[in-house]
């Protein structure tokens, strides 16, 4: 992935609102979809799987919502962005599913992995804190 989905973009502003909010304080699902103009079904899925994966805690019931599942300088950028997008691609060949039998002799092939580590540096240096505050 190079680009980022319709469902990357709505997964940044849900869980960069949810920063926004004091710790504990639980927010409704309808709400951060209304503040962030998302889908409320759409972000609903997105939300479930940042819940399997602790970037958000979720509460069932009267007064049910989400909070975040750590403190929002521990959460990078990256983690959001991977938790719904996948590894971060710039080409195939970075896969290392053997999808390029040319990987050991292309001179392009160290490009692309240096493309790829560069993108998942800058993504990982930026907390969720620091995005809540711009």
């Amino acid at each position: 992935m190079m680009e980022l989905t319709r469902k990357g973009e709505y997964a940044i502003r849900g869980i960069v609102y949810l920063a926004t909010q004091p710790a504990d304080h639980v927010c409704l699902l309808s709400d951060i979809a209304a503040a962030v103009d998302v889908p409320q079904t759409f972000l609903a899925k997105i939300f479930q799987q940042f819940s399997k994966i602790g970037l958000v805690r979720s509460y069932r019931g009267t007064g049910g919502g989400f909070v975040l599942g750590r403190a929002p300088e521990k959460i990078s950028l990256l983690e959001v962005v991977e938790a719904v997008e996948g590894s971060i691609l710039p080409n195939r060949c970075v896969t290392g599913d053997d999808e390029c039998d040319r990987s050991s002799s292309c001179k392009v092939h160290p490009v692309w992995i240096k493309v790829q580590e560069q993108v998942r540096d800058i993504l990982a240096g930026v907390s969720l804190k620091e995005l809540a505050e711009e």
